[in-house]
């Protein structure tokens, strides 16, 4: 085999998982074995980072761990409806276009597939509540990072998310990146014994996507690259 045809093969599979990564919202029950989790971890280190310092630290929660954070979280939602305590402003205060649009977009595709209305009330703060079961999946990540780092780590860390999520989908996992855990960072941080310096970043649910559920069929849209690129040559 000639090196630029194994080099055509290699960018094949990386344009396939690219391709293919969607935000999965519903599993099925299996386990993901330990060895399988550490191989994903393993390949998303070699993700970039400046001056190699790798600011990303990852709980693994399954079982008794996983439930206690899905417990505490969805137990203080009931008793304080509508209360959250963002750690840091994930999404701006004020929506511009064309994100306001877009957000929206995806926010109504998502609940029609469910069947969803927007008069559903009830129904829609349930979806919302599925984020913190993890939509079901039987691992929960929690991602965090040293208070002291400033946002050149932030952006390295969204450079070893996304190469976790193409490393779950190259061993045929589905994902889903979850910025919900940051709006009730204090009770992560409590249940899960972080240091007085530790700042969550976000949560993932990992496991197998379940094909049959109809959230599961929702393609979100992305624009052209003329839309968001300039070419400067001369």
């Amino acid at each position: 085999m000639s090196n630029d045809i194994a080099t055509q093969d290699r960018h094949l599979g990386v344009y396939e998982a690219l391709y293919r990564r969607k935000s999965t919202r519903a599993f099925r029950p299996e386990p993901v074995s330990r060895d399988v989790i550490e191989r994903i971890l393993a390949a998303a280190a070699r993700a970039p980072s400046g001056t190699n310092i790798q600011p990303w630290r990852v709980r693994v929660l399954t079982g008794a761990a996983r439930q206690r954070l899905v417990d505490a979280v969805l137990s203080f939602r009931t008793a304080n409806p509508g209360v959250e305590h963002w750690s840091y402003p994930y999404y701006p205060v004020k929506w511009q276009e064309p994100f306001l649009s877009r957000r929206r977009k995806v926010g109504w595709d998502l609940y029609g597939l469910l069947g969803i209305t927007r008069a559903d009330t009830e129904r829609i703060q349930a979806q919302h509540n599925r984020n913190f079961e993890f939509f079901d999946a039987p691992v929960g990540l929690i991602f965090s990072i040293d208070g002291d780092l400033e946002r050149g780590s932030w952006l390295d860390y969204g450079m070893f998310l996304q190469s976790l999520a193409l490393a779950a989908e190259a061993e045929g996992l589905g994902t889903c990146l979850q910025a919900c855990w940051v709006a009730h960072a204090d009770i992560v941080a409590g249940t899960l014994a972080f240091a007085a310096n530790e700042k969550i970043v976000c949560g993932m649910a990992l496991g197998h996507a379940d094909p049959d559920s109809p959230v599961n069929r929702l393609t979100t849209e992305r624009a052209a690259v003329a839309e968001f690129t300039t070419f400067a040559e001369d």
